[in-house]
């Protein structure tokens, strides 16, 4: 079992939750980022700038029973088909049953945009958030510690 993130959008207090929580539970972490952002992680892997080059990497590196820490919803669903668990840095665990409805939420959103409308962007980011996150991503390593 290893955590793996998205790191090229995943804020500092969640990269540090990760990085507290998988020390505690003796769990690697590891970071995925298409350029440096001076990660300090068990396992900082740097990619390309491709398109989706991070997002293939990780889905690559993913097996059954790992957690994977992103906000893409694409990737999300990727993963929970490969048996992992997946957080967004919200503290919004991603469910299978559920992604149908926000991968078809997403390209109703991307539609709108292209046709010149505007979207709201995320909320910003508040300690209640981080400790959200906390509390989802140590309710899963625990789940995995008393399997």
């Amino acid at each position: 079992m290893k955590i793996l993130i998205d790191a090229d959008a995943c804020p500092r207090p969640v990269l540090q939750i990760c990085i507290r929580l998988g020390r505690a539970y003796d769990i690697p972490v590891w970071t995925v980022a298409n350029f440096n952002h001076d990660i300090a992680s068990d396992h900082p892997i740097v990619v390309g700038d491709d398109f989706q080059e991070a997002d293939m990497k990780i889905m690559n590196l993913t097996e059954a029973g790992d957690v994977v820490v992103t906000g893409d919803w694409g990737l999300a669903a990727m993963v929970l088909g490969k048996g992992a668990k997946c957080l967004s840095p919200m503290g919004r665990e991603f469910h299978p049953e559920k992604m149908g409805f926000l991968l078809e939420e997403r390209e109703v959103k991307a539609k709108f945009r292209r046709e010149g409308g505007r979207t709201k962007g995320p909320k910003k980011r508040t300690s209640e958030d981080d400790r959200r996150f906390e509390l989802y991503l140590e309710k899963i390593l625990l789940r995995k510690a008393l399997g």
